[in-house]
This record gives C-alpha cells, sequence and structure tokens, in this order.
C-alpha cells in the first residue's frame, strides 16, 4: 500500500513514525510530515485519517510513555531557532493533538528521533541540524506541560539529517548525508564520539 498524496507540491512528503497497535496490528497508524503544511495519520491501507496544520515540521519520531503516544518532530519555523513540537496520538480518534513548540537551540533543525532509556523510562530527543550539530533534549513529561532541556551536543562535519536510536542497546546512528553513517553512545553522561558505521 501506499499512502494518499500530501496536499502540497514539491518535496513535500517527508518522514514517516508507524505506531503498532499491539492488541490490533491491522489498527496500527502511519504519521507522517508534510513539510509545507502540517502532519499526517494514515491508517495501515494507507489512507489519510486525519490531519493537523502546522508550519514547517521536518522528520518525525514516536514513543509509548506512560500509557500515551508522543510524537515529536523537527520544527523548522525558524531557521536560526531550532525547535521540537510535541504531540500526543489519540489512538481511538487517530488524530495528533498539539502539546506545543520547545526551543533546542540557535540553527535549522531537520532530523528528529526518540530514545527511551531502559533503566528509568527517560524520554530523549536528538535533533539533528543542518549544519551537522546533534543537539540532545530530555523531555520530561511528568508535569502540567513537557519540560525539554537541552542536555549535550554532538558534531558531524557536514550537513546531516536522518537519525535513529536502538533502544535495545542505547545506540544512537547519524546520517551525515555526503559522508556516510556514524555511531553514538545515546546515554547523555557518554563521550560525544561518533564512530564510522558506513561511508558513502
Amino acid at each position: 500500500a501506499e499512502t494518499d498524496p500530501v496536499d502540497t507540491a514539491h518535496d513535500a512528503a517527508d518522514d514517516p513514525a508507524i505506531w503498532r497497535n499491539a492488541k490490533d496490528p491491522a489498527q496500527s497508524l502511519v504519521i507522517g510530515t508534510d513539510k509545507k503544511a502540517g502532519i499526517h495519520v494514515y491508517d495501515m491501507a494507507g489512507k489519510r485519517v486525519s490531519f493537523t496544520p502546522a508550519a514547517r515540521l521536518n522528520n518525525v519520531d514516536l514513543r509509548e510513555v506512560g500509557g500515551r503516544v508522543i510524537a515529536v518532530a523537527s520544527d523548522r519555523a525558524d531557521v536560526t531557532q531550532a525547535h521540537v513540537a510535541l504531540f500526543t496520538l489519540d489512538t481511538s480518534t487517530r488524530r495528533l493533538v498539539p502539546m506545543g513548540r520547545y526551543p533546542v537551540g540557535p540553527g535549522e533543525a531537520y532530523g528528529m528521533c526518540l530514545w527511551t532509556r531502559a533503566k528509568d523510562k527517560a524520554l530523549f530527543g536528538f535533533v539533528v541540524l543542518k549544519d551537522g550539530r546533534i543537539d540532545q533534549v530530555r523531555i520530561d513529561l511528568s508535569g502540567p506541560s513537557p519540560v525539554v532541556t537541552t542536555v549535550r551536543s554532538m558534531k558531524l562535519g557536514t550537513q546531516a539529517e536522518g537519525c535513529v536510536v536502538d533502544d535495545r542497546t542505547g545506540t544512537l546512528y547519524v546520517a551525515e548525508e555526503d559522508v556516510g553513517l556514524w555511531r553514538f553512545a545515546a546515554d547523555p553522561a557518554a563521550p560525544a564520539t561518533a564512530t564510522p558505521i558506513a561511508r558513502v
């Protein structure tokens, strides 16, 4: 299957993330960004079931936290100040509920991925900036409003975007677009040392 097309043109549909319904996998959902308009939710047949307007979201990831499904997207609305946009995925109505946008640091937000630390279930995000810097944020959802705090920065030499974290091993993988794939330890207490995995 493929998803319904987004409503805007010219390199608009971008990054997806999948929420797996453990009780009924056929009712799982796909969320995907339209870089010029907002963020969509699709069913497993690719049919769009909801849309949430938002300016210039790029990459998106999600995790289940305390019984909620939290989606976080890199927000490029301000190219001088990176932000993340937080949402709750209401799996019954199949809609994303905005929780706000939060500053990360200077630069243009590009890539985005999440990590749940095994030992304490703390939620972290990695925001890959267009210049190759990677800002790690702690996302605290314990209070009435989310608190997003930058806890560490790492750096690659040139433009980077795609990233993913293996929650089992606590390993962050980041793609430097014209160079190759790099590995970092995801824990904020670890050295910010990049290890090459594969070269372009």
